[in-house]
C-alpha cells in the first residue's frame, strides 16, 4: 500500500494490509505534528503538506521496492498526508512486516529516511501567532 491521503491515517488498517502469517514482526513509524520545531520556539498549530502526486507516488513505490530487495521479503505500506494536519496527528506512516524484527526495523528506518530525502512532499508550519513558514524535509 503506497499512497497520499487528505484524510486521517488509519494505522490499524495499514498494519492489517501488510501482515501475513509469514511475518513475525511488524514495525510502525508515525511522524506526527509536534508543538515546536527544532531551533524555532514558536508554538505550532498545524502543518500543511503539498505533494507532486505523480512523482511522489512513483518515488514511494521505488523506496518500498528497494526496502524489499535489501531487507525482504516484506509487507510494506507508506502513506503520507496532504493538506492540513493538526497538532498531534500523524503526517506520515511507514509500516513494515517481516519474518524477523531486525529486518522490519531496518526496512522501516530505510523507508522513512529515503522518503524524507527523496519524495517531493513540502511542509509548511502554521504557528499559533498566525505566521507560517515552509520547512525543508531532511533525513537525519
Amino acid at each position: 500500500m503506497i499512497g497520499l491521503s487528505a484524510d486521517a491515517l488509519d494505522v490499524a488498517s495499514l498494519e492489517r494490509v501488510v501482515k501475513t502469517d509469514a511475518h513475525g514482526a511488524v514495525v510502525t513509524f508515525l511522524g506526527t505534528t509536534r508543538a515546536t520545531s527544532p531551533g524555532d520556539p514558536r508554538p505550532v498549530e498545524a502543518l500543511e503538506y503539498e505533494a507532486y502526486e505523480t512523482m511522489a507516488l512513483a518515488e514511494m513505490t521505488a523506496i518500498a521496492r528497494e526496502a524489499d530487495e535489501r531487507f525482504g521479503p516484506l509487507g510494506i505500506a507508506i502513506v503520507h498526508r496532504t493538506g492540513r494536519v493538526a497538532l498531534g496527528e500523524p503526517s506520515v506512516a511507514v509500516v513494515v512486516a517481516a519474518p524477523h524484527r531486525g529486518a522490519a526495523f531496518d526496512a522501516c528506518r530505510y523507508a522513512i529516511d529515503a522518503l524524507k530525502s527523496r519524495v517531493p512532499v513540502w511542509k509548511r508550519e502554521v504557528y499559533r501567532d498566525g505566521d507560517a513558514a515552509w520547512i525543508a524535509n531532511t533525513a537525519p
